[in-house]
């Protein structure tokens, strides 16, 4: 290709033409752009829809001082073209005539409607791969309908078995199925880069959003086979009600969670320093460690210890006994942890809006060409100039581009 970041990074030579918004598409080619690809993200007039949701810094609704843009789009470069505009999707041809991968997250059909799909993408660059994620595929009964993060969650998560026994069934926080989502989509990413260099041409990849999840690590596989070949649905658990101990339970200053630790009752005495309570011989009997009576009787002696210790006591404690917990860490507590500290997570950036912004920095360390913060997220159409004259297209060119995105402003 024409051009790269030249970083010295383990991506510096590929190009990316980033047709996503919101959080899924964004997250995963931010990850190409943070280890060094030339990201070019095309914005509509209006911008990224993710300009719109907070947190804002200072809590003031503005395009250009969103946590969650700010996040999902650095080390990028914003050009705005109004693609129902003759000067827009001309635009845009171009730039896909450059890339090695395209990626967009339209509604299906639309990207074709737009003269930028997947045909027109590869008789225009046959060495460039198309990424194509929507909610429930390109075909198929469902590829018209709608998904919110609580739907994709119900849909092909793992919402079944979240939550108290006697209760509805609750999904993950926020918007983690998204971001879980676009961390597979990055996989696929690469997967059709690493084809375009083996095979010398592009290919189309069809991502569904639900498709992802269905294929996820958070207990799906087992509880799919399960029901697939006996029927068996796997029930909510009662929290801190089930197991010595297994669940959430609150402590002095939070909460910690235990998983499966009542498997090695002699591990959880080691970690409670032998009290009376708990050395009772019928706590030890495997069928009493069910019963729901001697379950209340020792999780009632048990959250008294809990609520006398903080959560890294609690940690400290369990983890000198081999007993499987952790605590439940606040935003900041995950901001003053002295481990993320010493090992160099948070990283500082200057942004022209927000100043001095300090964020979540590198995933992952790589011996050489790793994770770099070159820049912070862009200003809506900050470098459309720019990348347009990179591409080959003339003053007039773009000037009608700027026209039509004047035009379009809503």
């Amino acid at each position: 290709m024409t051009h790269g970041t030249g970083t010295g990074q383990a991506l510096d030579d590929v190009v990316v033409l980033d047709l996503t918004h919101h959080i899924a598409g964004p997250y995963a080619t931010k990850l190409m752009a943070d280890f060094g690809a030339d990201v070019i993200k095309i914005e509509r007039p209006g911008g990224d829809i993710a300009r719109r949701f907070g947190p804002f810094q200072g809590d003031e609704p503005h395009p250009e001082k969103s946590g969650l843009f700010f996040f999902l789009n650095t080390n990028k470069r914003s050009v705005v073209l109004d693609l129902h505009s003759d000067a827009g999707r001309g635009a845009l041809r171009q730039l896909a005539a450059r890339a090695d991968l395209v990626v967009e997250n339209f509604r299906p059909g639309v990207a074709e409607a737009l003269g930028i799909g997947w045909a027109d993408v590869h008789a225009l660059n046959p060495k460039a791969s198309m990424i194509s994620v929507s909610n429930f595929g390109q075909d198929g009964p469902y590829r018209d309908y709608r998904l919110t993060d609580l739907v994709l969650y119900g849909f092909a998560g793992e919402m079944y078995s979240m939550g108290a026994t006697e209760r509805e069934p609750v999904k993950m926080a926020g918007t983690a199925a998204l971001f879980e989502s676009g961390a597979a989509i990055s996989a696929a990413l690469m997967g059709a880069l690493w084809s375009n260099r083996a095979n010398g041409e592009g290919q189309h990849v069809d991502i569904a959003l639900t498709e992802t999840h269905f294929g996820g690590v958070d207990r799906r596989h087992a509880t799919a086979i399960a029901s697939q070949f006996s029927g068996r649905k796997t029930l909510r658990l009662a929290g801190a009600g089930s197991g010595m101990p297994q669940g959430i339970y609150p402590c002095a200053d939070g909460y910690v969670d235990f998983t499966n630790a009542g498997l090695r009752p002699d591990r959880i005495l080691d970690m409670v320093g032998f009290p009376e309570w708990a050395t009772d011989e019928k706590y030890f009997i495997p069928e009493n460690r069910l019963n729901p009576e001697y379950i209340d009787e020792w999780n009632a002696n048990f959250l008294v210890w809990c609520l006398e210790r903080t959560k890294r006591e609690i940690w400290e404690e369990a983890r000198r006994a081999k007993v499987m917990c952790g605590p439940l860490f606040t935003v900041e507590d995950m901001y003053e942890d002295e481990h993320f500290r010493e090992r160099g997570f948070w990283t500082k950036v200057t942004h022209p809006a927000m100043g001095e912004v300090e964020l979540p920095g590198r995933p992952l360390m790589m011996a050489e060409g790793g994770w770099q913060l070159r820049q912070p997220a862009p200003l809506l159409g900050q470098h459309t100039e720019e990348v347009l004259r990179e591409a080959g297209l003339s003053d007039a060119e773009i000037a009608a581009v700027v026209a039509a995105n004047k035009e379009a402003q809503p």
